[in-house]
């Protein structure tokens, strides 16, 4: 919620009045979810570009990549996981679309679920977060891929 739209609902007398510190909480949460988005901007740029660079700004260096990919469980580390990207696009990324679905913050911690349409494959991924020397980082990944028109 943003805070313009918390502060017409408050105006409305659709809510009541938090408490002073709960004002700070939304700030808090407001810039977690910037910082959250950002490391997440950083995966899809990876993706966008082929460029693992971009990975390792947006894991921990600890993170595992985990799914079911061709009904075999799959597990990698970051490097593993960059070890797969050649520094060039994929020949169909103008038509990909990559978006935040699912932000939820709980101080340092977090969660997030994003979706990547990538031409005949859309992969629900979902992140686990961590706020890091001042820097949210994705702890953790795990995917399902679908084809398109499937229902999982």
């Amino acid at each position: 919620m943003t805070l313009r739209f918390f502060a017409l609902l408050l105006a409305w007398g659709l809510i009541a009045a938090p408490p002073a510190a709960a004002g700070l909480a939304i700030q808090q949460d407001e810039t977690a979810q910037a910082g959250i988005s950002k490391a997440i901007g950083f995966y899809f740029q990876g993706h966008a570009t082929g460029d693992p660079a971009h990975f390792r700004k947006a894991f921990l260096s600890t993170a595992h990549i985990e799914g079911i990919r061709n009904g075999v469980f799959t597990s990698w580390t970051v490097d593993a996981y960059c070890a797969l990207f050649k520094g060039t696009p994929a020949s169909d990324e103008a038509t990909r679309k990559r978006t935040i679905d699912v932000i939820d913050v709980s101080g340092n911690s977090a969660m997030a679920k994003a979706t990547l349409d990538h031409g005949a494959t859309i992969f629900t991924d979902y992140f686990v977060l961590l706020k890091v020397d001042g820097a949210w980082r994705i702890a953790n990944k795990v995917y399902f891929g679908q084809p398109r028109g499937a229902r999982g």
